[in-house]
C-alpha cells in the first residue's frame, strides 16, 4: 500500500537533489545557503518523524535563519527561453496533455481508494487524494520523459530553476498552516467566535455563511494563507454555527470555506508564495511594484468569487 510516508520520501529525495545541484552551481554566489536550505527541507521530509519536536523546531529555526540571510539565484543547466518557446510552437496544445494527466490520476486514484474493494490495497484511503496527486505527477513526468526525451536530470534542473525563482516563499504555506494550528491550540478560534457572536447576530443561515466566508477571506489576507486561516475560522464560526447550529454539511462547508479563503489569497501581499510567482516568472524588474500590480489585477476577480462562494455555500451546504 502506498502511504503518506512514501509521499514524504519522494518529496525528500527531490529536495535533496535540488540541494546537491545548488551546491554544484558555481554561478550562484550563495550556493552554500541554497544547499543548506533545501538540504534541511529534505531532512524534514526524510527524517522528520525521527527528530522529535525539539529537533524539528531547531530545523525550522535553521530554515528561518537561512531565509533571513537570503538565498541566491542559480543558473541551472537547462533549456533557454527561446528553446522552450520553439518546442511549444512545434508541439502546440499537446503540451497540455501531461498537465491533464495529474488531475485525472488524482481523481481516479481517490475514487478507487474510497469506492472499490481493491483500491485500499494500493492506496491508503486516509490520504488518497494526496497520494494520488503525487502518483499523477510521477506518471505525467514519465510520459514527458518518454515523449520529449530530455536529459535525465532535466526535471530536477527545471524544478530547481522554479524554486530559485520563488525562493524561500515556496514553503510559506506549510509555515502558515502550522501557525494556524498553533493559534487553534491556543484557543484563538474560540475567542474569535465569541467576538463574532457578540457583535454579529448569527441568527440565520445566510448571516452565518456570510460571516464564515468573509471571515475566511479576511483572516487569509491578514495571515497570508487560507490553510492558516482555516482552523481558526472553522473553529470560530464554521463548526459551531454553520454546521452545529444550522445543520450544514461539514464536507461542503469546509470545502467552500477554503475556496472563500483562497479569494483572500488573491488580495494580499502576505501570500508572497502565490502572488510573487507571476512577477518572478515574468522576470519583471521591480518585484515589489509587480507584486502590487498582480494583486490589483486579481481583486476584481477575487471579490465576485467570494460572493459566489457565499451563495454556493448557502444553496449547497444545507439539506433541502
Amino acid at each position: 500500500m502506498i502511504t503518506l510516508a512514501h509521499v514524504y520520501i519522494v518529496g525528500g529525495l527531490f529536495f535533496a537533489a535540488v540541494s546537491i545541484l545548488s551546491l554544484r552551481d558555481g554561478a550562484n554566489p550563495r550556493r552554500v545557503r541554497n544547499f543548506a536550505f533545501w538540504g534541511l527541507l529534505a531532512v524534514s521530509f526524510l527524517a522528520g518523524q525521527f527528530l522529535g519536536d525539539l529537533g524539528n523546531g531547531v530545523l525550522v529555526l535553521g530554515l528561518v535563519a537561512l531565509a533571513a540571510l537570503g538565498l541566491g539565484q542559480g543558473r541551472p543547466e537547462t533549456t533557454s527561453p527561446e528553446q522552450r518557446r520553439a518546442s511549444a510552437e512545434r508541439r502546440g496544445n499537446l503540451l497540455f496533455l501531461p498537465a491533464l494527466i495529474i488531475p485525472a490520476v488524482a481523481l481516479a486514484g481517490t475514487m478507487a481508494a474510497k469506492q472499490t474493494q481493491w483500491g485500499p490495497l494500493l492506496i491508503d484511503p486516509a490520504q488518497a487524494t494526496l497520494v494520488s496527486l503525487v502518483l499523477g505527477v510521477l506518471i505525467a513526468l514519465g510520459v514527458l520523459m518518454l515523449w520529449l526525451r530530455p536529459p535525465l536530470v532535466a526535471p530536477l534542473q527545471e524544478g530547481r530553476r522554479l524554486l530559485d525563482s520563488v525562493g524561500w516563499a515556496v514553503i510559506l504555506p506549510q509555515m502558515l498552516a502550522s501557525l494556524g494550528a498553533v493559534f487553534l491550540a491556543a484557543g484563538v478560534g474560540e475567542q474569535v467566535g465569541a467576538v463574532f457572536a457578540q457583535y454579529i447576530p448569527l441568527d440565520s443561515r445566510t448571516v452565518a455563511v456570510a460571516a464564515y466566508c468573509i471571515g475566511m477571506a479576511l483572516f487569509t489576507i491578514i495571515m497570508g494563507n487560507a490553510f492558516a486561516a482555516f482552523p481558526v475560522m472553522t473553529a470560530a464560526v464554521g463548526l459551531p454555527f454553520v454546521v452545529g447550529e444550522f445543520g450544514g454539511d461539514p464536507a461542503r462547508v469546509c470545502a467552500i470555506g477554503m475556496l472563500a479563503g483562497f479569494c483572500g489569497t488573491l488580495m494580499t501581499p502576505m501570500a508572497a508564495n502565490f502572488n510573487v510567482v507571476p512577477a518572478n516568472l515574468l522576470e519583471l524588474p521591480d518585484r515589489n511594484a509587480a507584486l502590487n500590480g498582480v494583486i490589483r489585477a486579481q481583486i476584481p476577480t477575487a471579490i465576485p468569487l467570494l460572493l459566489a462562494n457565499i451563495v454556493l455555500m448557502r444553496l449547497l451546504a444545507f439539506p433541502a
